[in-house]
């Protein structure tokens, strides 16, 4: 089914979060989008975000793909790509069935499970993580004492850093182990078994990609910021944009070309998160998706385009991004994301130093989560920061100073909870 003007149109299953933003650039190109579910409920935390009105259509998703498929197939789409993690699989199924532009369902698993991901790369002859998936305690005891110093215990298959552990003792992974086994993840989904990963040491940092037909370009690539709050280790605490081109960069980004043929990442975005470890880059994870956090506000301030500018270009003008997929991205300006860290929870009555932070001279953007009247947490994840501030300038040092003055704001003189 076509329109009277004959407007193309892309398909998106589960546009949450920060691909909740994609349909706006499609229609701009005078490309319509129509809505695909995974599941009849939109998980709580992306409920409120979801924009059904940037949608002609809106697909409910039963289990059935040769269903979906079929009634995706009446608006005759000419892409297909997932929002979020959860929609990876769905997205693979559907867009082969319709000989869209595709990754194919061959390594659906290793693009969406934790454990499988590292193995399929290590096997493509790729360094990687030492692993274990554990369904029983004793096997992961073994193994720890076997593997000694620090480990990693996190869920199978989530996102963010929902219920990611970093144990020292034998006593820490028993504890992690029974958090994480049997619960549910931040996406609904049931933790049947845990997935234990050596600790590795180095900085952690971001590649973000946009493929076509296996031509691949790096849009953005971002050296993480980590702090100790709340009880918890390495929380997320921000975020500084790189240039592209640096001895760490480059090594980065050829672990991650790497890591994409391996993985079959052959259209569409994806978001690498990898260590530099004395033994070089080392895979943490990769999704095949748009970045999350609203990454693409800061980056389209400090580059002129974002991962959400390069997917649009794959999808609506293939020999464009091709044209262009060489090239490096250039910084205009300089950026950094600052994670505001709630240290209480209760019911928020307002950010008494918003003023002061909106004054800082880099300021550029904030994204909230919990806004005044709801309810705030305690900061220990991805999914409790109450906003993230978005820095932007032209003086890197102005940027770096801002960064530094946001936190010293950050604390429990920020926050007005009851």
């Amino acid at each position: 089914m076509t329109s009277s003007t004959d407007r193309r149109t892309v398909a998106l299953v589960d546009a949450f979060a920060s691909a909740r933003c994609l349909a706006p650039l499609f229609r701009a190109r005078g490309v319509d989008c129509v809505h695909v579910r995974s599941t009849p409920e939109i998980p709580d935390v992306y409920a409120a975000g979801f924009r059904p009105d940037d949608f002609t259509a809106d697909i409910v998703h039963d289990g059935d793909v040769e269903a979906t498929a079929a009634a995706l197939a009446r608006y005759a789409p000419v892409g297909l790509l997932p929002g979020i993690e959860r929609a990876v699989e769905l997205a693979d199924g559907l867009s082969e069935h319709l000989r869209l532009p595709t990754n194919g369902t061959a390594l659906s698993a290793a693009r969406r499970d934790k454990f499988r991901m590292i193995e399929t790369v290590r096997r493509a002859g790729v360094p990687g993580t030492e692993q274990l998936l554990a369904t029983d305690l004793d096997t992961l005891l073994d193994w720890y004492g076997a593997q000694g110093g620090r480990v990693v215990l996190k869920p199978v298959s989530s996102a963010g850093n929902d219920s990611v552990f970093f144990c020292d003792s034998a006593e820490e992974v028993r504890s992690a182990f029974g958090k994480v086994l049997g619960a549910r993840s931040v996406l609904g989904q049931h933790n049947a078994a845990v997935l234990a990963q050596e600790y590795l040491v180095g900085n952690e940092y971001i590649v973000n990609t946009v493929s076509r037909d296996g031509r691949h370009h790096v849009t953005d690539i971002w050296k993480m910021h980590h702090l100790s709050a709340n009880g918890v280790r390495d929380l997320p605490a921000g975020a500084e944009l790189l240039p592209r081109r640096g001895t760490d960069q480059d090594a980065l980004v050829e672990h991650t070309l790497l890591v994409l043929d391996a993985l079959g990442i052959h259209n569409g975005p994806a978001h690498t998160e990898l260590k530099l470890t004395p033994k070089g880059p080392r895979l943490v994870e990769t999704g095949a998706r748009v970045c999350g956090a609203d990454v693409h506000v800061p980056a389209e301030a400090a580059i002129g385009e974002s991962q959400l500018d390069w997917t649009v270009d794959a999808y609506t003008d293939p020999e464009r991004f091709v044209a262009r997929a060489d090239g490096d991205y250039a910084l205009r300006r300089h950026a950094r994301i600052v994670n505001m860290v709630s240290p209480a929870g209760g019911r928020l009555a307002g950010y008494p130093r918003l003023a002061e932070l909106k004054e800082l001279e880099s300021f550029h953007d904030a994204v909230f989560r919990v806004t005044p009247g709801g309810l705030v947490s305690p900061s220990v994840d991805d999914w409790t920061f109450p906003l993230r501030v978005f820095l932007a300038h032209e003086s890197e040092s102005a940027v770096a100073r801002d960064c530094v003055s946001a936190r010293y704001l950050d604390g429990p003189g920020f926050y007005d909870i009851a």
